[in-house]
């Protein structure tokens, strides 16, 4: 290719090179996506509507201090006969700084026999935890916690 009708070994190489270069270099970036205390007031008012919300007969387990936001032990317990008269029907945890405001919805009933949950959730950041149990008789109770994260997760943006 010395008459110049084509690209040299130098300049395909160049080429090449640059373009390997660019495929190395991660195009797309992580960055933190927090719910804010509106969407958090959101979330919680489509479950509970326009009912009052009172303090008590919940309590919410949560270390108050973690090393790693990617598995975090949570408990939840309900003061409750859990009979058919008196039960809770649902309990509700919401979070101020995740991608998404509603941890999880977790639906019980008389023959639970207790009403406790215990699981582990993922925490982005440091920040406060709201547990909100529906009774039977349509009232709702609530307790929060608050956490801090040293290592955050939920890095992802929400869907």
């Amino acid at each position: 290719m010395a008459d110049g009708a084509g690209p040299t070994r130098r300049t395909f190489l160049t080429l090449t090179g640059g373009a390997a270069l660019l495929g190395a270099v991660p195009v797309v970036s992580m960055r933190k996506v927090h719910a804010t205390a509106a969407q958090q007031d959101t979330a919680i008012h489509a479950v509970v509507g326009d009912h009052p919300i009172q303090p008590g007969r919940v309590r919410l387990e949560v270390p108050p201090l973690v090393e790693n936001g990617n598995t975090v032990p949570m408990k939840v317990f309900v003061e409750s006969p859990m009979t058919a008269a008196d039960h809770v029907v649902a309990v509700y945890v919401f979070n101020e700084k995740n991608p998404q405001p509603n941890i999880g919805n977790f639906y019980l009933g008389p023959r639970a026999g207790r009403a406790q949950i215990s699981t582990r959730i993922r925490l982005a950041d440091s920040q406060r935890l709201t547990a909100i149990a529906k009774m039977s008789d349509g009232s709702f109770w609530s307790a929060t916690a608050d956490v801090v994260v040293t290592l955050a997760a939920c890095t992802e943006e929400a869907s």
